[in-house]
């Protein structure tokens, strides 16, 4: 059994080697214990600091890509490299490593396939009082659109199968987290939480520019993430509600007409006919996006198909079945972005 510990970095010089010393050396059940480090167009000596401690695999960008594609760039590598078990924590050490063994551990019983770190958000006295509001908003409606019981989406600190993550797909540019939680619910993946700790803030938040900021482009992920997994569901609401409110005005105007008042509503009878046109057009843009979407269902499968045939055999439950080879030394991949 191979774990391997990614961390995404971005100008983590200070902090990143707290981070790592963190990180445990040894889990019972996991018989190898590799370390992974994301440089996302670091300008400072983050990737030195990595080196000199020892980790095994990194990944260099020349520029800034952003947190979703680090995340996925990691997870590529991972799997090429034979882990069984890949988990993603931050270089700030805002989790504890120790934690790690907690967080894997439905994955070694065959009990989850992900598993989020759930922190204590009340309990955090870094966290503002919006700040702690926002957070249980986006976990509630993340909950809803996915139909899952995670209670803390925005958590980074996470446990995937080598299974799951080769499921992983991320389209926003934004963060993996909400929309990988959204597509593991509605894709009927076994997933769940642990509670975790925490660790005094070392450093702000580089994922939040402001709370407006935060609001907006999460409720954009995740209403992107639904319209690609349910977009019949969301397009018929939206076509419904126009039909319904054309027909009441309808309704409305032939009242008016047939009382003899008909000549002084015709903006009525206008706006009537609009509002059905619009609602059915809607309802006709469902169809084809659910059509879509079922294409995109069977490309995904495809896909899976063709990293299990690229990253070696794997068992029902997802595990490889011949030993991955090992690597001794650091291993750097430069990408081609």
């Amino acid at each position: 059994m191979k774990l391997i510990i990614q961390i995404p970095c971005y100008n983590e010089a200070e902090t990143l080697e707290i981070a790592l010393n963190e990180l445990p050396k040894h889990i019972e059940g996991v018989d190898e214990i590799e370390y992974l480090i994301i440089n996302d167009g670091s300008s400072d000596d983050t990737e030195q600091v990595a080196l000199n401690w020892g980790v095994h695999y990194i990944v260099h960008f020349k520029r800034n890509l952003g947190l979703a594609k680090g995340f996925l760039a990691g997870i590529d590598l991972a799997l090429r490299h034979g882990a069984d078990i890949i988990v993603n924590t931050d270089a700030d050490n805002q989790y504890c490593g120790a934690d790690i063994e907690k967080l894997i551990r439905p994955i070694l019983d065959r009990e989850a396939d992900i598993v989020i770190g759930e922190r204590p958000i009340d309990d955090n006295t870094e966290f503002s009082f919006i700040k702690k509001k926002l957070q249980r908003f986006g976990s509630y409606v993340v909950r809803v659109a996915s139909k899952t019981d995670i209670p803390d989406a925005p958590s980074g600190f996470r446990a995937y199968s080598r299974k799951a993550a080769m499921r992983v797909n991320v389209h926003n540019e934004y963060t993996y987290t909400l929309e990988t939680i959204v597509q593991a619910g509605r894709n009927k993946m076994a997933i769940t939480s642990v509670p975790v700790n925490t660790n005094p803030e070392l450093r702000k938040s580089r994922l939040m520019n402001s709370i407006f900021d935060y609001v907006k482009k999460s409720m954009l992920t995740i209403l992107r993430a639904v319209l690609m997994y349910r977009p019949l569901r969301v397009f018929t609401l939206l076509g419904t509600t126009a039909m319904a409110g054309g027909i009441a005005i309808g309704i409305r105007f032939l009242i008016f007409f047939f009382q003899g008042n008909g000549g002084g509503h015709t903006q009525s009878l206008i706006l009537a006919a609009m509002l059905i046109i619009i609602g059915s057009q809607t309802f006709v843009t469902g169809l084809q996006a659910d059509i879509i979407s079922a294409n995109r269902k069977l490309l995904e499968d495809i896909q899976y198909r063709m990293k299990k045939l690229e990253f070696g055999l794997l068992d029902p439950e997802g595990r490889p079945v011949t030993e991955a080879e090992k690597k001794a030394e650091t291993t750097v991949i430069e990408t081609e972005e």
